[in-house]
């Protein structure tokens, strides 16, 4: 029998986020695969974990999967993080995930730390229904064209983006959303300088303009859409 595929989520900045679970399989596996050498070996050395890791990521994707499946089938257990969060998530790791499946490889998910759910809670906005938008184009006229597409969209949508590329953004989606909807910033979920802005892209813009923010972040625009009620 093969062995198991763990796909173990970590802390998306405060290491208390990470669960009991997850260590007790970190700790149980034969190899950790995840994206950078450094980041792998200061998550471990935190909880105090000695694992042989193999790298997985955008260079070596192809070439990677192929080795661990190998060690798969050779009765390895291994564990797939990423540098934070839940691994595979708008990160590397569906075809490895993708190539177990076929190879009828058990794969196991386990729940953990996420910007995406803490981002929309916080918003106050309506999310019975959302869209998962994530990266828009980092070129500037292609993004404002995407821009202009999601003011067609009725349900709450969420945006991420690189740490450097905030005010760009801000500055693209307040010239093509002005003040017509409401947005929420996550910045920094859950590190000791995390903070929560709220307003139209406009208001957005200039007032963190003024500022030089250079973290993780998370946007989310406000739907449109009207409940209806039930009689």
């Amino acid at each position: 029998m093969a062995g198991f595929l763990f796909l173990v989520a970590t802390p998306i900045g405060n290491f208390d986020d990470i669960t009991i679970r997850a260590l007790n399989i970190l700790k149980s596996v034969d190899v950790i695969v995840g994206e950078e050498i450094k980041e792998c070996r200061k998550l471990l050395k935190h909880y105090s974990i000695d694992k042989p890791i193999k790298l997985l990521n955008e260079h070596n994707e192809q070439e990677a999967t192929g080795e661990i499946i190998a060690l798969l089938q050779a009765h390895k257990n291994v564990a797939l993080i990423s540098d934070s969060g839940t691994p595979v998530f708008s990160d590397p790791g569906r075809l490895l995930v993708r190539n177990a499946i076929i190879q009828k490889i058990k794969v196991i998910p386990l729940p953990g730390a996420s910007s995406l759910m803490p981002a929309l809670t916080v918003s106050g906005f309506d999310i019975e229904k959302f869209v998962f938008v994530g990266w828009l184009s980092p070129k500037s006229v292609k993004r404002k064209i995407e821009l202009r597409e999601l003011l067609k969209e009725k349900r709450t949508m969420v945006l991420m983006d690189t740490p450097y590329r905030l005010l760009q953004l801000l500055r693209a989606m307040s010239e093509v959303f002005g003040n017509s909807r409401k947005l929420s910033i996550s910045y920094n979920l859950t590190m000791d300088n995390e903070e929560i802005f709220y307003g139209t892209a406009k208001e957005l813009f200039e007032s963190l303009s003024k500022r030089n923010l250079k973290g993780e972040f998370v946007i989310v625009i406000e739907g449109i859409d009207k409940p209806t009620g039930k009689k």
